[in-house]
């Protein structure tokens, strides 16, 4: 195994990324950490390398990671440099030129000593400690003035302070003194923490390409937390500031915890497993590759471990290992983000490399991040996600629909590029949940999404077979509540999905035992054909496979025509629902009549449409249920205007509530009354069916009211809400079949009673 010789210490090379150039230093072979801001010699290097080259706009400096100066900080540097070069080239700071009187010099011989001491080394090691000890001097010099009485001593005098003085104009006038200036409270020469304030280089190990600024910004502290990745953790701590209403998301990595000596094996090991690039075909099964190159690397680590005469446990080899996968035939950094359970979307834009990534968090919502991606890593992330994805993604193509699956989270991705994002690449990545969001979920005292009562009035559409649209801007949650509505529909139910990019939760729900088939289709937005199924086709399909509840992921263009076919064949039968982006009952109209082309006759297909939007308090942004209207039929041109829609619920910002309306608590809902004149127990019978929408919200709530008591999070998630969905169904049964009716008290008490056992037998297993 031969490994590649590192280079001297401070040799450099320049070259060009983009409209950078960029210089490069070379600290390997140092014995000490590279830092521009705390050390004298690493500051005076630079300098001396910058007196070498023009037109540097970005520095780094590499030992094991790698230290990039951006160009606002290296153009600081560039400036002292050129003033540096100045003060030791011009002629009128010479000792020739000083030296006026040849009676005068012994007077004078030591202070200019100094002097060129402080303009020829301490500058470019120190600046403010030369700028600070060059005042210290002029005022030494000018109480000599004061006591010399030779005319000829004190004209020479004079000079030889005009002199000083006009190098400390110059060098006051240096950017970087001007911002250390405001920091010089306590200051003590020689105290290089004050360039802090100043210099803060985004740092990464050299087997990185993404780049991140390790130190603290000087804001407010609103949280700090750590999850874990590959049984290693990751640090969050989130940021706001008093001037700025911007908020940071500071990640420090698993990768930042390993020793410079385990950096060295990581780089080498990258060196050589960078020769293998990873083939169509095995992208095909990306878990099945990752797994292959996870111990491809872990093989390659512990041999160079021998070839080194170095070692490592088990535990340390896997985590350096998993490190090495990420940042090879992985998504790097993106990973780490995505892993992280409360980071719900991943933006990154163009320039590529000059802009922070940006994530949206459940808590904080939209921060920017301490991590800067290279253009070499986007370029990888885009060419990794046309294998995988398998669909085109070029000037011909340029935006590019996929899911990315990784251990411990799964992510839709959006991809953009030329000529469509002239800039670069840009990406959008959406994290989805480990498991399906639930009703219970969503009514928790910190989420409020919707109330238990719309929980209840959800449930009964869902199980009487309506035909639901969720409509909603970008971001709103219609993804994730038309997951929470499968969560809904009983399992002895056929459920067939239809989506371009996977976001509906279909494994979670295979593995808790639904008959779901899921079907991928076309992506709308593709250019061009391929070998892939059109949605609309996609969508007749479903009706030549049975009896099945249906769900489109996104309503877009001309497979609506389609999927309001299945609704009106499927409307008696089953569920059939779907998302679509509108922000009103009428914008659904108005988007799939006018934009869309489906006739109005068809649109009557649509039982209920459910309305979700975040909602604006302050600074923060809390997603919303605000209306479930139901579609009336008795309409012929204007659903508005005719008095189609009729809203069963509507949130009421003052109260932060979906709130009952009028129609509904007086029973004027015609889509209820149908869906009750199909069961025996409610026909006719409207205070029956509003004490069974009730009853859902009231069990709904129990399961929350159970989780505030034992917080056992576990409670609210899919495993045991879809049991206690099934409890429901075979209590209401039992009930019907004792009493002869669905008695809502005794069902809630049976009910009751049922989750309270369970939960004490989970507990009790724990």
């Amino acid at each position: 195994m031969v490994l590649e010789e590192s280079k001297n210490c401070f040799d450099f090379e320049t070259f060009h990324e983009g409209e950078n150039k960029i210089l490069k230093i070379y600290c390997e072979k140092c014995t000490f950490p590279p830092s521009i801001e705390y050390s004298n010699l690493c500051m005076g290097k630079t300098v001396d390398v910058l007196l070498q080259v023009n037109g540097v706009t970005q520095i780094t400096l590499s030992q094991q990671r790698e230290y990039e100066y951006d160009y606002d900080q290296a153009n600081l540097l560039v400036e002292l440099t050129s003033v540096y070069k100045r003060l030791n080239k011009e002629e009128r700071f010479t000792y020739s030129k000083v030296v006026v009187d040849p009676l005068h010099e012994r007077y004078i011989r030591g202070s200019y000593a100094q002097f060129q001491r402080l303009i020829s080394k301490l500058l470019k090691e120190d600046p403010l400690a030369a700028f600070v000890e060059l005042k210290r001097l002029e005022t030494r010099e000018k109480i000599k003035l004061n006591n010399l009485i030779n005319p000829r001593h004190l004209l020479s005098q004079q000079k030889y302070i005009a002199m000083m003085q006009e190098a400390i104009r110059i060098i006051e006038q240096i950017k970087l003194i001007k911002l250390l200036m405001p920091h010089t409270k306590g200051y003590k020469v020689g105290d290089r923490l004050i360039y802090e304030n100043v210099f803060h280089p985004t740092t990464r190990p050299d087997f990185m390409y993404t780049k991140l600024i390790t130190a603290f910004p000087e804001g407010n502290l609103l949280e700090s937390y750590d999850f874990s990745v590959d049984k290693d953790s990751c640090e969050v701590n989130i940021f706001s500031f008093d001037d700025d209403i911007k908020t940071m998301y500071h990640l420090t990595p698993s990768e930042f915890k390993f020793t410079e000596e385990e950096y060295e094996l990581l780089d080498d090991a990258k060196r050589i497993m960078s020769e293998h690039k990873p083939t169509r075909e095995e992208f095909v099964d990306p878990q099945r590759m990752r797994e292959v190159f996870f111990n491809i690397g872990k093989d390659l680590i512990s041999d160079i471990m021998q070839h080194k005469n170095i070692n490592f446990d088990e535990d340390k080899i896997d985590l350096m290992a998993q490190a090495l996968l990420r940042h090879t035939v992985g998504f790097g950094m993106i990973e780490l983000l995505l892993s992280d359970p409360k980071v719900q979307d991943v933006n990154i834009n163009s320039p590529n490399g000059e802009l922070p990534i940006f994530i949206v968090h459940q808590d904080h919502g939209d921060c920017y991040t301490n991590i800067y991606p290279t253009r070499l890593e986007v370029d990888s992330w885009a060419t990794k996600l046309r294998l995988i994805s398998g669909r085109p993604f070029d000037e011909a193509d340029p935006i590019l629909d996929t899911e990315l699956k990784v251990k411990g989270f799964t992510s839709r991705v959006s991809a953009l590029t030329a000529p469509l994002s002239p800039l670069g690449l840009a990406f959008s990545f959406r994290r989805h949940r480990d498991f399906p969001w639930t009703f219970p979920l969503y009514l928790q005292p910190k989420i409020r999404y919707m109330s238990s009562l719309a929980a209840g009035l959800l449930n009964f559409i869902i199980d009487n077979n309506a035909t639901i649209l969720i409509a909603g801007t970008r971001s709103s949650g219609k993804s994730s509540l038309l997951g929470s509505f499968l969560v809904e529909i009983q399992r002895r139910a056929r459920i067939i999905t239809i989506e371009d990019t996977f976001e509906l939760p279909q494994e979670s729900l295979r593995a808790l035992g639904y008959n779901i088939e899921s079907l991928k289709v076309a992506s709308a937005l593709a250019s061009k054909e391929g070998s892939e199924v059109d949605p609309s086709i996609g969508i007749r399909s479903t009706l030549r496979l049975g009896d099945s509840a249906i769900f489109v992921g996104e309503v877009r263009s001309k497979e609506a025509v389609a999927l309001f076919e299945a609704m009106r064949v499927g409307a008696a039968a089953n569920v059939v629902a779907g998302t679509i982006h509108a922000d009103t009952p009428y914008g659904v109209y108005d988007r799939v009549v006018n934009d869309i082309g489906v006739p109005k006759t068809s649109f009557k297909a649509i039982d209920i449409i459910v309305v979700t939007n975040p909602v604006i308090s302050g600074l923060k942004k809390y997603k919303r249920i605000l209306r479930v209207t139901e579609v009336r039929k008795e309409w012929d041109e204007d659903p508005l205007k005719e008095g189609a829609f009729v809203d069963l619920m509507v949130y009421n910002p003052k109260t932060d509530q979906l709130e009952i309306t009028d129609d509904l608590i007086n029973g004027n809902s015609a889509i209820l009354k149908r869906m009750a004149g199909r069961v025996k127990e409610f026909a006719g019978d409207w205070d029956a069916v509003w004490n069974n929408i009730e009853l859902r919200g009231r069990c709904k709530q129990a399961v929350v009211d159970v989780f505030n008591e034992v917080q056992d999070e576990s409670i609210l998630e899919a495993g045991f809400v879809i049991k206690a969905n099934d409890m429901f169904h075979i209590i209401s049964s039992k009930i019907k079949d004792k009493f002869g009716s669905l008695d809502s008290d005794h069902i809630y008490f049976e009910f009751k009673e049922w989750l309270r056992k369970e939960v004490k037998k989970k507990q009790m297993k724990l």
